[in-house]
């Protein structure tokens, strides 16, 4: 396989750099910040296909990234020691009035029909299991669904692709596509020029702003930024992820830290910490879950995901031979980490990927330009 750049090291593009090392490409990522950082980082690690509320492609695309979580975490461990603490307790989903219950009834129904184990809970029942919950109506519990510390494994990543050899450079000023309108030749960087015949964009919320890259494979993604914060927890306070729809989510963590997530603010590019966005998250979680109020906050942040018009991920070659995308993953990129790799290596190989992707073709975004001009 030709040498291959990819700007981006989140963990989409870490992991598609080692999938493509181990398959005998030579890789090279850059990235103007640290690898492992920006949405990567600031993610909760949510692994919830059924939570989310996703149907159709995306649906069927997360929940075959879901089932090769296991499998993935555990190579990491085996290749590099690093341990990504996937947690496998399943989530709870409370309802506080008959509309809820209403809701959660057809979501439990909708994934017995996709072979989920998934159960209704009596308000006794869901206290029994999450004793520091507020009165709720009822509760559903999706066992198959699960959480990773997404910190842990974007270093399990980077261990992994240094080991293959995968040349990772952090701290690059700038990156730009080096093309004409119909060819590719590689990038050019602050450091100079370097040649590729296949470059990937994995700049996540950036992705739609890599220069050079000509007007008619450009796809548009924005900025959603999600502020999060940490509570130290005691013990089990929190077993398992909660989440509860249109309110917060609370993600333990095997550090003894609970994550409460997340605002959704259309703001571009601004990544601070607000006053109001932690008072609309603190509001949140002690309705969810008033014993929460004697813990102290330890961390507080934001993160950029990347954006799409139509809310699915743009994955798979542009009209540019040689440039493909791996972007616009939003609330899912954590989740969608080891199909992605594994469907654009196939694509970047001429090879028919296991999985359809024709859905989240990045050349459906000028078709989208040239319907509504």
């Amino acid at each position: 396989m030709d040498d291959v750049v990819i700007v981006g090291a989140g963990l989409i593009g870490l992991a598609l750099a080692r999938e493509l090392a181990l398959r005998g490409a030579g890789v090279r990522i850059l990235d103007t910040g640290e690898p492992g950082r920006q949405a990567s980082w600031a993610a909760a690690g949510m692994l919830a296909p059924l939570s989310e509320g996703l149907d159709g492609p995306l649906y069927d695309l997360c929940a075959a990234s879901l089932e090769r979580f296991p499998a993935f975490v555990d190579e990491l461990r085996q290749e590099t020691g690093l341990d990504a603490h996937l947690r496998g307790e399943g989530f709870l989903a409370p309802a506080y009035d008959d509309a809820g219950v209403a809701a959660l009834e057809a979501r439990v129904s909708a994934a017995r029909e996709h072979g989920y184990d998934a159960t209704m809970l009596t308000r006794g029942q869901a206290i029994h299991l999450e004793p520091a919950l507020a009165p709720v109506a009822a509760a559903a519990h999706f066992a198959r669904e699960a959480s990773v510390d997404n910190r842990l494994l974007g270093r399990a990543l980077r261990a992994s692709v240094e080991r293959l050899g995968v040349r990772v450079e952090q701290g690059t000023p700038w990156v730009r596509l080096a093309a004409t309108q119909r060819r590719l030749s590689g990038v050019e960087t602050a450091t100079g020029f370097v040649p590729a015949s296949v470059v990937v964009n994995a700049a996540g919320a950036w992705a739609g702003s890599l220069e050079g890259v000509p007007e008619a494979a450009r796809v548009p993604v924005r900025p959603v930024k999600g502020q999060m914060l940490a509570l130290e927890m005691p013990a089990d306070i929190i077993r398992h992820t909660i989440y509860a729809e249109r309110v917060a989510y609370f993600v333990p963590r095997d550090d003894g830290r609970l994550i409460v997530g997340a605002t959704v603010e259309h703001v571009g590019f601004d990544t601070r910490v607000t006053a109001a966005g932690v008072s609309g998250l603190l509001d949140a979680a002690l309705r969810i879950a008033p014993a929460l109020g004697d813990l102290s906050i330890v961390e507080t942040w934001a993160g950029l995901r990347p954006g799409t018009p139509d809310g699915l991920p743009y994955l798979g070659a542009s009209s540019l031979e040689g440039y493909f995308l791996a972007t616009g993953h939003l609330r899912n990129g954590v989740l969608l980490t080891p199909v992605t790799a594994e469907v654009l290596a196939d694509v970047i190989e001429g090879l028919e990927p296991r999985l359809s992707v024709a859905a989240f073709s990045p050349q459906r975004a000028r078709l989208a330009t040239d319907s509504a001009s």
